[in-house]
């Protein structure tokens, strides 16, 4: 059974509560991944996974979305 993982992102452009909504589908989408907490005031996208993540996987479906993870 593989281990919870949980990371942290920061993501630029996002300054509503749809921002948000489009960033959370598409992370949700990616395999893998079994919760997503977005604090807008602060940016920070929190991802829940089984076991590790995708990175390029995760910032891809942010950018789909139309974000960028702040690089860092």
């Amino acid at each position: 059974m593989s281990a919870n993982t949980v990371t942290v992102y920061e993501v630029d452009g996002m300054t509503c509560g749809h921002c948000v909504s489009s960033v959370d589908t598409e992370v949700r989408g990616v395999p893998g991944v079994t919760d997503v907490d977005i604090d807008l005031p602060t940016g920070r996208l929190t991802v829940a996974s089984e076991g590790p993540l995708d990175d390029a996987r995760i910032r891809a479906a942010v950018e789909e979305a139309g974000y960028a993870v702040k690089a860092g």
